[in-house]
């Protein structure tokens, strides 16, 4: 058996969007397993509503068994799964797909294969070699499971970035993983509340790391594996892929300098490859379409191979943040590129405020995301029509897209500035003194300085907990492995990646997609792509002369025609909600809203300091607050809004 793997060469793409889950157990009958893997599969039905399927496999003294809900993409008479070898009794059951599946099926040699799909693909590769080996050689999204009968292993893995989840957890010696949280929930029974994550949830705005919000299941971290041994019961969790910046991949000063015109040509061929592999389907795929950079070019480049494509936007009454004349002058600036494309727009309303409950549910832990209501509307008219769409994530954490890149930059520039250069820089960025003040020495505790949701001394009066510490990125096993030589810019960056990226925001695009039946790809998540923008120089992403962010994407997609001038240049404006707006008018509030914070459920809860959350009700005001703000007294009220409604779904007291 042999293998060759291609690196940078170009492949094609097999996608069976769905949920795994599967229970190890050695005091479980087979019928048992298998109702439990049945009624862990109706919760997590809207991932996989078009087939379903479980197995459970003997081994030793434990029963290994698997569950499967499919949504079809591609290979639709042969995919799907459990797939097995009739050679050695392995089987493997894996959400999303590999992109390169063909070069690696290329690469294998003596199998006779019974499918057409990339699960089988990944099965092979597993079998022959070592799980970091086949890990390294994927490029896609993933999660799922390996069963090794041989080896008595079980295998859990999940893609470099975290784009698909994948949960488990330790009940009775038996171990469940899921999709999903609520598998979990259903098959091991309720779990306790972590009361003492609040204050990190309330700081950070969501919970970083490996813990969830629930007591004892956890996530798998981010291109990492989990190695189940089947004789002991005993597991070990291992990383194949660090971050984005390990030794070898960090600018040197000693390796000439690559110019931003070559840049530019490598990085049009890597982005230009990742949009043409995640419009392979056997269905439609469509693009959402915001006005910003990463949507728009997404567009761009899948339009050109798709010249239908379907496309989606989010509008807002508030023009503040409505983004639809981005929207139209890009396309009507584009010509004839998008004349054949259909465009689909909804307007996002205050009423949106009253779908939070069902959102939650989906999301099943609560992240202070503005987003999170956009994202799920936009999901919801793509579901009418496809089953697919791109998305522009990941271009920010990649190419340093968000305004706090730019301060550190300027905060590094100030140092070494003269008093006129200074007084420029704080013209520039109003916001930079006060950075400084702030600005601690390790990139870690930088992390949160800048959207620090409530202080230690806020949270001691909302919470009632006295002498309140907020735990670091270390202590929450969600810091990226960095050396101290690392630019500042590029350890902010891996720190996003790591952090924020899979536990944040990737994680409201799959369970909000995903609550709808509709898979999203997303070609900026290439892990080639990610680690060319690794090596470059940090002046490429970041211009503090004209005070852009993610330069060479722009000046790239202009040169290459993806997009205007206008569209290109246009300062970024962050895809949120007008919270402010929405929920300053206490006498427009939707149901849900007054419910949750002028009703009795804040008070049965017995959690939050009602006193203190009608101080902040009276405090959220539209003056001074826009898309690009990041802490305002909105954002504070939603928070508590979000976190009362998920409390009131999923406390079970």
């Amino acid at each position: 058996m042999s293998v060759t793997f291609h690196g940078f060469k170009l492949g094609l793409v097999i996608s069976n969007m769905c949920g795994v889950h599967g229970i190890i157990s050695a005091r479980m009958g087979t019928l048992e397993i298998k109702d439990k893997l049945i009624k862990m599969g109706l919760t997590q039905a809207h991932r996989g509503p078009d087939d379903t399927a479980c197995e459970v496999y003997q081994t030793g003294l434990r029963k290994v068994g698997f569950g499967f809900v499919r949504l079809s993409i591609l290979d639709l008479e042969t995919g799907m799964q459990p797939v097995g070898s009739a050679t050695d009794g392995s089987a493997l059951i894996c959400n999303g797909q590999l992109y390169n599946y063909l070069e690696l099926k290329e690469g294998l040699s003596g199998v006779e294969w019974r499918t057409r799909g990339d699960a089988e693909v990944a099965l092979q590769m597993f079998r022959h070699f070592r799980p970091e080996t086949a890990l390294q050689a994927f490029n896609g999204m993933y999660a799922g499971a390996f069963f090794d009968p041989g080896e008595r292993k079980l295998l859990l893995f999940r893609d470099r970035f975290g784009i698909k989840p994948l949960y488990f957890r330790e009940v009775e010696g038996d171990l469940f993983f899921a999709s999903e949280i609520k598998p979990l929930l259903q098959a091991g029974g309720p779990a306790k509340i972590r009361k003492e994550a609040f204050p990190t949830l309330f700081t950070y705005r969501y919970i970083p790391g490996e813990k969830t919000i629930f007591a004892g299941i956890k996530r798998l971290p981010p291109g990492s594996f989990l190695l189940y041994d089947l004789n002991s019961g005993s597991y070990e969790v291992h990383s194949y892929w660090q971050n984005l910046f390990p030794q070898n991949l960090e600018p040197s000063s000693n390796r000439s300098r690559i110019s931003l015109m070559e840049a530019g040509e490598v990085l049009y061929d890597l982005f230009s490859d990742a949009v043409r592999l995640r419009l392979r389907s056997d269905v439609e795929v469509g693009s959402f379409l915001s006005g910003g950079i990463d949507s728009c070019a997404v567009a761009a480049a899948a339009v050109k191979l798709q010249p239908e494509l379907a496309l989606f936007t989010i509008a807002f009454q508030d023009k503040t943040y409505n983004e639809l004349p981005e929207v139209k002058n890009f396309l009507a600036a584009s010509g004839q590129a998008f004349a054949r494309a259909r465009h689909h727009v909804a307007l996002c309303r205050r009423s949106a405020l009253n779908d939070l409950p069902e959102l939650l549910r989906s999301l099943e832990e609560p992240i202070f995301l503005g987003a999170t209501l956009p994202t799920d509307q936009v999901c919801q008219i793509a579901s009418r029509r496809v089953k697919t769409v791109l998305t522009g994530e990941g271009a920010d954490e990649l190419f340093a897209g968000y305004r706090k890149f730019l301060l550190e930059m300027a905060a590094l520039a100030y140092l070494d500035s003269s008093d006129s250069e200074r007084q420029e820089l704080n013209r520039f960025y109003p916001e930079l003194p006060g950075y400084l003040k702030l600005r601690a020495a390790d990139p870690l505790q930088r992390y949160i300085q800048s959207e620090e949701l409530f202080s230690p001394l806020e949270l001691s009066r909302l919470l009632g907990y006295d002498n309140i510490r907020i735990p670091g990125l270390k202590e929450l096993n969600a810091a990226p492995c960095l050396n101290g030589s690392e630019h500042p810019l590029n350890a902010a960056l891996a720190v996003e990646s790591r952090c924020r990226l899979p536990d944040y925001v990737i994680l409201r695009l799959d369970k909000l997609s995903m609550r709808h039946s509709l898979e999203t790809r997303t070609p900026f998540l290439d892990f080639r792509l990610a680690q060319f923008a690794a090596q470059l120089p940090v002046d490429y992403k970041i211009n503090l002369r004209d005070g852009r962010e993610k330069h060479i994407l722009r000046e790239t997609f202009s040169r290459y025609k993806l997009l205007d001038e206008r569209s290109a240049w246009r300062r970024k404006q962050p895809f949120t909600s007008p919270l402010a707006a929405w929920l300053s008018e206490r006498d427009s509030w939707p149901e849900v809203v007054a419910e949750a914070l002028a009703g009795d459920m804040i008070k049965r809860h017995g959690i939050l300091n009602q006193k203190m959350v009608s101080e902040l009700t009276r405090q959220v005001t539209t003056a001074g607050v826009g898309p690009e703000t990041l802490v305002s007294g909105a954002d504070r009220l939603f928070a508590v809004l979000v976190f009362t409604l998920w409390y009131e779904e999923f406390h079970g007291d």
